[in-house]
């Protein structure tokens, strides 16, 4: 069958923890309010725009996953820990490893997991694994935040690990808030939607075994249960239900990221071998605040990082994508010199893309105490740029031709359950 619409609640006077025991939950207005930026043209932008409006196609086929694919995501919430409190918002069952009803949890009720001796210990219950299932609309609490679903939480090698078992739509309602502004154009929303709703089920499929699809931070997607949610993340997303990204007639890997300083990358030149839809393009990002952006570091914070050359004295970009994102870079000191990685570096550093320079704040020192950074962008430059995203959005582009700029070469299909 295909994906349906879902009917959804307002969850917006849960905030905070949950009482202990059966105290009410306070209400509370979680959504914040995000600003505009302004965004800029170029002459090469408005050329290319004349060019997609003529050239960009999409077409939709159905394409077949397993039952519970398009259905249920497993999303890592608390990952080997000690302990995890968890609850629910309105009367829940605690069901144990054999599928058993234990207890009841009150509406608004918390407690506390903990692991002890390999086996997850609630009051006087231990089991390899607990389920915490709401009734109604009710949402669960995991950790120190709400999420639609039910939960997981088992015993692992290093602690606890909190699962949240969520329909697929519902986790992008908040995806898309913690991805982007819920108050960006809304064709920028539609196509974050499907990129993410792409990138989350070919990490599901790759992922087969393991005990959850994916975590909830950036280094998968931003998902912080329903804080994040706005009417805008739930228009965009039912307006765009099921519809994934393929080429070929398979799931892409529709990797994304902030803003790529111009021009985004070739994945081959950053990760991986090459990918036909994974190819750089001019970006629209003029107008993202992290387009441009320096930094000042002293030589001191520069050594710790590069030890064992001395005094550091310059900074040598010796390989480097088309782009100019650095792969290896050199580093000269009194005392001798070494190669490092440009994203050893740029973690090293707490920079915000390996798109940077280096150069002595002094150059006529012989030993300088301060070094300048000079770097564009925000993130790895793979795929589609967020803020190219807005800044196409902005100029009247569709959510169907941002897709097909990003990722070329692709089409839209609509994911059925067999």
């Amino acid at each position: 069958m295909v994906l349906r619409n879902h009917r959804h609640q307002n969850y917006s006077h849960l905030s905070g923890s949950p009482a202990k025991l059966t105290q009410p939950l306070s209400a509370k207005t979680i959504l914040g309010i995000v600003h505009h930026f302004s965004q800029s043209q170029t002459l090469l932008q408005g050329w290319l725009a004349k060019i997609l409006g003529l050239i960009t196609l999409f077409f939709t086929i159905g394409i077949a996953l397993p039952a519970q694919a398009a259905l249920e995501l497993r999303v890592a919430i608390e990952q080997e820990v000690d302990q995890v409190a968890l609850g629910t918002s309105t009367t829940g069952r605690l069901l144990d490893s054999q599928g058993r009803v234990i207890a009841q949890i009150p509406a608004g009720g918390a407690f506390i997991a903990e692991v002890d001796d390999g086996l997850v210990d609630i009051h006087q219950w231990s089991d390899r694994q607990f389920w915490v299932e709401p009734t109604g609309d009710g949402v669960v609490y995991i950790g120190n935040k709400w999420y639609r679903g039910r939960t997981r939480v088992l015993a692992q090698p290093g602690g606890l690990t909190a699962v949240n078992y969520v329909d697929l739509e519902h986790y992008l309602y908040s995806v898309l808030g913690g991805e982007v502004p819920t108050n960006w154009p809304m064709e920028t929303l539609k196509a974050q939607a499907v990129a993410a709703r792409s990138y989350v089920l070919y990490r599901r499929d790759k992922s087969q075994g393991n005990v959850f699809d994916v975590g909830d931070t950036v280094s998968w997607q931003v998902y912080r249960g329903i804080e994040e949610e706005a009417p805008s993340t739930l228009a965009a997303v039912e307006a765009t239900t099921g519809q994934v990204l393929t080429y070929g007639g398979r799931m892409v890997e529709a990797v994304f990221h902030s803003s790529s300083g111009g021009h985004t990358e070739n994945v081959e030149d950053v990760w991986s071998s090459p990918i036909p839809y994974l190819r750089g393009v001019v970006d629209f990002d003029q107008a993202a605040p992290v387009y441009q952006w320096s930094k000042q570091i002293s030589a001191d914070e520069l050594e710790r990082t590069v030890s064992g050359i001395g005094n550091i004295r310059a900074l040598t970009p010796i390989e480097t994508t088309p782009r100019g994102r650095v792969v290896k870079m050199q580093v000269t000191g009194d005392e001798g010199t070494k190669v490092v990685d440009g994203s050893s570096l740029r973690s090293s550093l707490g920079l915000r893309s390996t798109l940077f320079s280096i150069t002595p704040q002094s150059p006529t020192q012989t030993t300088p105490s301060t070094f300048s950074i000079y770097g564009r962008g925000f993130g790895h430059g793979v795929g589609m740029s967020q803020w190219g995203a807005y800044g196409m959005a902005s100029q009247g582009y569709n959510y169907q031709q941002i897709l097909g700029h990003y990722y070329q070469g692709t089409g839209l299909a609509i994911i059925e359950v067999q």
